[in-house]
């Protein structure tokens, strides 16, 4: 409103006047606030996003070094399997290589 329409409104007008804009104050307060707490709220939930992603890539590597270890922990078995079905040739005591075991056995028998 111009200043000159204000200097001609009475006293009860230029009042009403205040009171709506007051009440139009308190309802952009009240929004204002509500959309802070929205805001924060998907903040914090932005964040444990964030988190559970990381959580879920640390969990990642982890299943991949157990993976590996259990790979590992199985090829030591298949060895030692092999070394006690077809152990390397020994010389018998007259010094002659002995056989070695037949190679179907292992092929028969895997871990």
């Amino acid at each position: 409103m111009a200043e000159k329409e204000l200097r001609k409104m009475n006293r009860t007008e230029l009042i009403e006047i205040i009171y709506a804009l007051q009440q139009n104050e308190r309802i952009l307060r009240r929004q204002n606030e509500e959309l802070r707490s929205q805001l924060d709220d998907k903040i914090l939930r932005m964040e444990k996003a964030g988190s559970i992603a990381e959580a879920a890539l640390s969990l990642n590597h982890i299943f991949e070094d157990a993976e590996a270890a259990a790979q590992q922990y199985l090829e030591s078995l298949r060895a030692w399997q092999r070394e006690a079905v077809c152990p390397a040739p020994q010389e018998d005591v007259a010094g002659e290589p002995e056989q070695p075991v037949n190679e179907e056995i292992l092929e028969r028998d895997p871990l």
